[in-house]
């Protein structure tokens, strides 16, 4: 099927919306890079690696000294010398280093093989455990599908140079180096003649260098994009459904999968190149052998022997140049993979851990203090806030949307820090406590609660993965999400896909409630986690939350505002500023904004 290349591009407004914040990163080739990328053989420098180099010297040398037994021993001495016996002998050892230049070569491929699997895992393993640790900041920035990029394909375009290109690049080095040692010490004169070529051919190379990298950065910007739109189409397929807008949804998808094929075109046409200029090289090489070495052997410069040798020995100096060529584009593909990856690794978590930072047992006193945060430097989330809340008090975050609720419950958990002022948990500054301390001891139920793939019990334990069956059991039992689960097909054991589409929005919340339970908190925070739970489901949560949150310090972020009216504190909040403190019956007295959300809200569902 033909590319229609005459696609619509993809809009302006809709390349804001669905494009990631990657970049073509502006750096230079260098070996440093290289180098650093190649730091993730070294766990394996002593076992898989030395192995491979070994069967690759092997195979090297024999490819070297089987032109010298042809054209030297073979021709010049047996055939040239009339010893028959000789020459029986000498065919008889070309056959034997043949037969070991083979085992040699399949022990290579399979050593490399599992080497290369061995960094491609690491190096996954590295990236995905860094990009888990850093802060919100660097999610809010970017799409998922772009992440997923880096991740895996990104990696990915590395395990061709780790299996084959680095192995590759030594043996060709030896081999060019071993060739152009003999062939010197046949004769100079003719050495000179036939490599003379050599020059021309790294100028005309390196002058596609710059051009070739920037091709595969471009592709690997357009791979980002494409896997960043799909992410977010299938995500989103409800809304696009519902919208009706599968055939712009599709424009623009042909639009982007054209540029992305457009870069791939651009990117091989490039490498391409190089082998036309190798075979050109090698055609200019082949002419000098001929007319030259003609030419030396009328005069007795050279023997038969030397003139058959040089044939051979010039066959296979081609071989590893254009060889070179290949390693280089893979080298080329790994800069670009590499600028990307590393630039992951490079980035810093926005909440750092203190290095003298402490691990407490928390009981669950939270104090801020003259807190600001601000999420950009337009408008700040958070304006001299002071809030106190005791052990096992329940303090409940009302106002309206933007109005920075949210982010006070983020700075608890810290995941960010606050601009100025502190957060304090028991006295001490989340800054100086250990974030393994401080998030395995606070729990969070969100509005829109993620379900992962796997059972219901699964889902429920990822709470607190030493939970026994029993245990989980009876968290969900508690939470009162042990009768929908029970009449489930496979109970607890049954499978519920990514975000749990089998499940209701309430059920789904339940799960949830159970999950942050059974972690066992000093610290709950619910944030709208009643919102999409029906009026019937909601008040047997919040029987059972009288008495599951006994003992544990509570933050309530609530619109719906018959939920909090038992909370000891009511801090009501208006675009990042404290506007009212105090209980339900002490708000309503005082006939302020939150008398009037009370209000507002009777009358709405009176109507």
């Amino acid at each position: 099927m033909a590319i229609n290349k005459s696609s619509n591009a993809p809009s302006k407004h809709l390349q804001r919306f669905y494009y990631s914040q990657d970049e073509i990163i502006e750096k230079p080739f260098n070996w440093k890079q290289m180098l650093r990328l190649f730091t993730y053989m070294k766990p394996y420098s002593k076992s898989l690696l030395p192995k491979a180099i070994i069967a690759v010297l092997i195979s090297t040398i024999i490819r070297l000294i089987i032109p010298l037994f042809t054209g030297v021993l073979a021709i010049d001495y047996a055939i040239g010398g009339g010893n028959y016996s000789a020459l029986m002998w000498i065919v008889a050892a070309v056959a034997v280093l043949y037969i070991i230049a083979y085992f040699a070569n399949v022990l290579r491929m399979r050593w490399m093989n599992r080497l290369g699997q061995h960094v491609i895992y690491d190096l996954r393993h590295h990236l995905f455990s860094h990009v888990e640790r850093l802060s919100h900041n660097f999610f809010d920035k970017r799409s998922a599908g772009s992440i997923l990029v880096r991740i895996l394909n990104d990696v990915n375009s590395l395990q061709d140079l780790f299996t084959n290109g680095v192995i590759n690049l030594m043996m060709d080095f030896i081999m060019l180096l071993g060739i152009v040692i003999i062939l010197f010490s046949l004769s100079p004169e003719f050495a000179i003649a036939v490599v003379i070529i050599l020059p021309i051919m790294f100028f005309v190379s390196t002058k596609l260098r710059r051009n070739i990298r920037r091709a595969w950065q471009g592709v690997r910007l357009k791979q980002s994009k494409l896997n960043s739109h799909l992410n977010e189409s299938i995500q989103g397929i409800r809304v696009t459904q519902a919208y009706t807008q599968e055939k712009q949804n599709m424009e623009f998808f042909e639009g982007v999968n054209t540029e992305t094929y457009g870069a791939w075109q651009n990117a091989t046409q490039k490498n391409a190149f190089f082998r036309p200029v190798v075979e050109m090289s090698n055609a200019v090489g082949t002419v000098i052998l001929i007319v030259y070495g003609t030419y030396l052997y009328s005069t007795g410069s050279i023997s038969t022997g030397d003139l058959v040798s040089f044939a051979f020995f010039l066959g296979m100096f081609w071989e590893p140049i254009s060889r070179l060529g290949q390693v280089y584009n893979q080298l080329l593909v790994g800069m670009a993979s590499s600028e990307r990856i590393f630039e992951f690794l490079d980035e810093k978590p926005n909440v750092p851990e203190n290095e003298h930072a402490v691990a407490i047992d928390m009981k669950g006193r939270i104090d801020f203090e003259n807190v600001e945060f601000a999420y950009d430097e337009k408008r700040k989330a958070l304006d001299n806030i002071s809030i106190h809340a005791t052990p096992g008090e329940t303090l409940a975050l009302v106002g309206h949307t933007g109005s920075g609720k949210t982010t006070i419950a983020s700075l608890i958990s810290r995941f960010y820090d606050a601009t100025a002022g502190s957060v304090k948990i028991d006295g001490i500054d989340v800054k100086d406590i250990e974030l393994q301390s401080l998030r395995t001891q606070i729990s969070i139920v969100l509005q829109d609660t993620f379900i992962f793939s796997g059972t219901i019990m699964e889902n429920i334990r990822f709470g607190n993965p030493n939970a026994s069956d029993d245990e989980v059991i009876d968290a969900a039992k508690k939470i009162g999400a042990d009768g929908f689960i029970s009449r489930m097909a496979d109970g607890y054991h049954t499978e519920v896909e990514e975000r749990g589409n089998i499940l209701s929005a309430g059920e789904r919340q339940l799960l949830s409630f159970a999950r942050a339970l059974l972690a066992n908190p000093r610290i709950i925070i619910l944030d709208e986690a009643t919102a999409s739970i029906d009026t019937e489901t909601e008040m047997r949560i919040q029987e059972a939350l009288k008495t599951l949150l006994k003992g544990r310090t509570a933050i309530i972020i609530a619109h719906r505002l018959s939920t909090i009216r038992e909370a000891d504190q009511i801090i009501v909040l208006d675009h990042g500023h404290l506007m009212e403190r105090g209980n339900h019956d002490a708000l309503m007295t005082h006939r302020g904004i939150y008398f009037n959300l009370v209000r507002s809200q009777f009358q709405a569902s009176e109507a």
